[in-house]
């Protein structure tokens, strides 16, 4: 990857800000090949029909050597990889395995039964704001919140929640394909094996004596490696996506002033207007880690067997072959059927939860407090290119109601 590749400059921080003009410059070549031997998709019908295909593999074990494996364990961890970097079977036996006590059908419930600690949560965090003029929503708001929800299904004790912070942004930005020689895949091989020897320890305190959570649930089905693994998993992209959905929300919001007053006065509109965040600043930007296992023709290209491919979901998400007037926020928006949560049997596993935390946050987050606006406009991004979102959003605030 040179640095006058569109694919570096996505990657380069000084675009994180608004990558969308990138995005748009890509969607003129649907299928692009960069120096490398990646190819990039970038249109919505190309995107979705390849997210689709049983032909592309996410198991980035099947990459071929010298190419990034964005996701892959450290090797001497010991640990497979996670089910989203595994392909059928094996990535059927686990996903549904891992359902069974999350969702239906055979724990309906479950997800349901967490919105009065969740609820309470949210007014525990909105109740801080008391006496303040100015916030910090990632900070005080919106990363509190999922990262209390994913470790209460999975059964972490609440009084280590602090500690997972620094492990899921080193393993976030271990996400994303960088040049040889930077250390981001080195930090998150050691946020993995540090991460995983807690959780091993945890499982193995769940197997002895089940309690709530979903890892006692699964202790009996899985292997302690399956199950380490998943657990590092679900909780690295279980919050980071949810972080960056909350505060992408917040921050689009407060650009929007009229359709922000429209909302506080049409809390129905929760619905829709979360929808087409999703749709316009979705948390998860575009997926590196597919592999053609055969020649694949899209769009006129012949993408050839071992390649590399990125999926540019949110390039697809603004294709206006797609979506009329796709880069205005549009909360109206009809047949709205975005790729934030991604497509196919790879379909965000934990877009349910993700939905709950958005619709209890976002609603009381608006009705409750008074903003005068974002103090940092465009706000401070983190690193990640592919997990999108603001690290930061400091924002001035004039009063809290009851």
């Amino acid at each position: 990857m040179t640095p006058d590749t569109i694919s570096a400059q996505i990657i380069d921080y000084a675009n994180r800000a608004d990558p969308y003009p990138l995005y748009a410059e890509l969607r003129k070549t649907p299928v692009r090949r960069e120096d490398d031997g990646t190819y990039l998709v970038s249109t919505y019908y190309e995107v979705r029909s390849l997210a689709n295909d049983p032909r592309l593999s996410n198991d980035t074990r099947n990459r071929p050597p010298g190419y990034a494996r964005p996701g892959q364990p450290a090797e001497e961890s010991g640990l497979p990889p996670g089910f989203i970097f595994t392909d059928p079977p094996v990535h059927d036996r686990l996903r549904d395995t891992i359902n069974r006590p999350f969702g239906p059908p055979h724990s309906p419930r479950f997800l349901d039964a967490l919105r009065g600690d969740l609820t309470k949560v949210v007014t525990e965090l909105l109740d801080a704001f008391e006496g303040k003029d100015q916030v910090d929503i990632v900070e005080d708001f919106a990363y509190p919140l999922p990262v209390t929800a994913i470790c209460k299904v999975l059964g972490v004790p609440r009084e280590d929640e602090p500690r997972f912070h620094g492990w899921a942004d080193a393993l976030a930005a271990a996400l994303d394909p960088r040049p040889g020689g930077d250390d981001a895949e080195q930090k998150g091989q050691q946020a993995r094996q540090e991460l995983g020897s807690y959780l091993a320890d945890l499982i193995e305190t769940k197997r002895r004596h089940p309690g709530p959570g979903i890892l006692s649930a699964l202790a009996p089905d899985m292997t302690p490696a399956d199950l380490e693994a998943t657990a590092v998993l679900l909780l690295v992209a279980g919050h980071e996506t949810t972080v960056n959905a909350i505060t992408n929300t917040t921050l689009t919001l407060l650009r929007h002033p009229d359709i922000l007053e429209r909302f506080q006065k049409e809390p129905d509109l929760a619905v829709p207007l979360i929808e087409e965040v999703l749709r316009y600043e979705p948390p998860v930007q575009f997926v590196t880690w597919t592999t053609a296992l055969a020649d694949i023709d899209v769009a006129g290209t012949t993408i050839p067997k071992g390649s590399p491919v990125w999926l540019m979901l949110a390039a697809a998400n603004r294709d206006p072959k797609r979506f009329k007037d796709p880069d205005r926020f549009d909360p109206d928006r009809k047949d709205n059927e975005h790729l934030g949560f991604y497509t196919g049997i790879h379909y965000c596993f934990g877009a349910p939860l993700a939905r709950i935390e958005l619709h209890m946050a976002v609603p009381e987050l608006f009705r409750r407090v008074k903003f005068s606006g974002p103090l940092e406009d465009p706000p401070p991004y983190r690193t990640n290119a592919v997990l999108r979102g603001p690290r930061h959003l400091p924002v001035a605030i004039e009063g809290l109601t009851s």
